[in-house]
């Protein structure tokens, strides 16, 4: 791989700043409010299946979130939910839309390294708007040639990706938490996948791995690729 390299995407929920937390905090909030209903893991239950009908419409981010939250608020309660319930499931969303940025272990230093030897992207799901108020708190934005923002990551979005920076697939190599969206397309396009894990995972991008491909290679931190270029 050494040799052939010469654009590296970046996650970045998760991969260079903390995400997913944030979400489970949220939706433990969220369970609270409505236990008198159901018990708290059927609420969770409830409100993954109301995120994945809705997933094709809302996409990926806080917002889509907050409306699933509403959703299945209504649903559980028959339609009785109180308006108070409302105002805090909204609540909850704004807070989600203003966490602080917090920096993974090793990303500023990852990114200092590379900068100015590979052509550096962002490639990340979510909220157009969210995406862009996190990315520009990070202090990151001065390290990438490019910020994508994506509906989603599927093969044909990476295809998208590549023809637009002019980058063959075995020119390219995608880091990331999720095995399902960052790391499978681009295998399949015959690029190179870097699978950062961490310790929390979206139930959605959760994938059992056992990839037997040379393209792929399982990290234990960030900057251990490093060891790879």
């Amino acid at each position: 791989m050494k040799n052939h390299i010469k654009t590296i995407a970046f996650d970045a929920d998760d991969t260079l700043w903390v995400n997913e937390p944030y979400f489970q905090e949220a939706e433990k909030q969220f369970c609270t409010l409505l236990e008198n209903y159901l018990p708290k893991h059927l609420i969770s239950l409830e409100l993954f299946k109301t995120e994945m009908k809705n997933l094709h419409l809302y996409g990926y981010g806080v917002k889509g979130f907050v409306l699933c939250m509403i959703e299945t608020a209504n649903r559980i309660s028959n339609q009785s939910v109180s308006s108070d319930i409302i105002d805090k499931i909204l609540f909850i969303g704004k807070e989600l839309l203003q966490k602080p940025i917090e920096l993974l272990p090793g990303v500023n230093k990852i990114l200092e390294k590379l900068n100015g030897k590979y052509r550096l992207i962002v490639a990340t799901k979510g909220d157009l708007l969210d995406q862009e108020r996190k990315l520009k708190k990070s202090g990151l934005e001065i390290y990438f040639h490019h910020i994508e923002i994506m509906s989603d990551k599927k093969v044909h979005d990476y295809q998208k990706l590549l023809k637009h920076m002019d980058c063959k697939p075995e020119n390219f190599l995608m880091l990331g938490n999720s095995i399902k969206s960052d790391i499978l397309p681009v295998l399949e396009l015959g690029g190179y996948g870097g699978y950062i894990p961490y310790h929390v995972t979206w139930a959605h991008e959760q994938q059992e791995i056992n990839l037997q491909n040379d393209n792929f290679i399982k990290l234990k931190s960030i900057d251990n690729i490093l060891n790879y270029l």
